[in-house]
């Protein structure tokens, strides 16, 4: 596999779950985890890794080759 497509799909991935964290952000949706209810600022956390993940896989596949 190519870094271009890795990057590709890392991309993709990481993109949905940063939407997953901002949708739970905007519905105010609540995770418990046994019982032990999860913050909301557990996301904005999530969301701002996730994100900047996201952006570094699909700047990757965005790169012209290297010449050799």
């Amino acid at each position: 596999m190519s870094s271009k497509m890795l990057g590709l799909v890392a991309g993709i991935i990481f993109l949905v779950i940063a939407v997953g964290h901002l949708l739970r952000l905007i519905l105010k949706f609540q995770i418990v985890l046994g019982s032990h209810p999860l913050p909301l600022w557990l996301s904005w956390v999530g969301l701002l890794v996730a994100g900047f993940l996201a952006y570094a896989g699909l700047r990757l596949s965005r790169t012209p080759p290297q010449k050799q």
